[in-house]
């Protein structure tokens, strides 16, 4: 009797192992045919940040066979700017994806789409047909994008449609373009002052800056107006600071506006004239038009900055 319960249960065992198989194997299928239809539907709504996502840090992508060239390495953020500096300029885009396949053995996986790719540009229309064939790999439970090929099997209408989508983006860049200049401008200024670049530094400001310090000490300026006077204010910057870290615990939160951006960073200055160590946890709201900054407003604890430049010693 004993030996028919045991094998009793250890088939009851092996039985609810495969199951557990089965739906782990359907739900990697499930989440590898989300991953592909994704790619085409935020392609069509410009949704470029969260389609960025859908893809690992270095993807191999191949559009050979629609546009020669060769296959190259690039990263997720270097792909959608190439995306969204021509796809928004159209009216309109489709992407049917259809007849999806799917391969994996738990860590990599395979998929082929088939796909059909409308643009339209006022009268202009041009059409592709061909076929998505997807390399993945799993990190962390996520399956993400590490090659992305397309094979061209016919085309219709003009390319023509191209010329008159990069000329609507001229003076109406995407949001994710208008981010990323975004972005850029920060870091150069975080940079400048890192490395001591005042020429850079100088750079990043638009003529009439204005930067708010609306916690500073008793004695400090609580908002300089203008490039120039953003210049004075920071000009013994080089001499005062040693070494300098603004960018290590840097964290980006995008907003609605493409040219505003919440920053969050930690500051790690040696400060020559005191010998002091200065630490301290920034707020920052930047707006940026046109890669350059007009306002930046800064939170800081002005304790740890009186502390680090000696501004309560005798």
């Amino acid at each position: 009797m004993k030996l028919m319960n045991y094998v009793g249960y250890m088939i009851m065992t092996i039985i609810a192992s495969s199951s557990l198989n089965v739906y782990a194997n359907a739900k990697d299928d499930a989440a590898i045919k989300t991953i592909v239809q994704s790619v085409g539907l935020l392609a069509d709504t410009g949704d470029f940040s969260e389609l960025e996502k859908l893809y690992a840090p270095e993807v191999e992508l191949d559009y050979s066979s629609l546009s020669g060239g060769e296959v190259e390495l690039k990263s997720p953020q270097a792909i959608m700017t190439e995306w969204a500096s021509i796809l928004p300029g159209f009216d309109r885009t489709h992407h049917q994806v259809s007849n999806i396949k799917v391969s994996h053995n738990g860590k990599t996986a395979m998929a082929s789409a088939d796909v059909v790719a409308e643009h339209w540009v006022a009268d202009l229309y041009w059409q592709v047909q061909g076929s998505y064939r997807y390399q993945l790999h799993k990190h962390n439970g996520v399956w993400q994008i590490n090659a992305h090929k397309f094979s061209l099997l016919s085309e219709k209408g003009t390319r023509e449609v191209f010329a008159s989508a990069l000329e609507n983006l001229k003076n109406k860049p995407s949001g994710y373009i208008v981010r990323q200049k975004t972005r850029q401008a920060v870091l150069d200024f975080l940079h400048s002052l890192e490395n001591k670049d005042m020429n850079r530094f100088a750079k990043v400001w638009a003529e009439d800056a204005i930067q708010e310090m609306p916690y500073s000490p008793k004695g400090f300026p609580k908002r300089v107006v203008g490039k120039a006077n953003l210049i004075k204010h920071y000009k013994d910057w080089p001499k005062n600071s040693g070494e300098a870290d603004f960018t290590t615990k840097l964290v980006f939160y995008p907003m609605q506006n493409p040219e505003m951006i919440f920053v969050e960073f930690a500051g790690d200055v040696d400060i020559i004239p005191t010998g002091k160590k200065y630490k301290q946890h920034y707020g920052g709201l930047f707006h940026v038009e046109n890669g350059k900054i007009k306002l930046f407003r800064e939170y800081f604890n002005p304790l740890s900055f009186s502390y680090a430049f000696g501004l309560n010693e005798g």
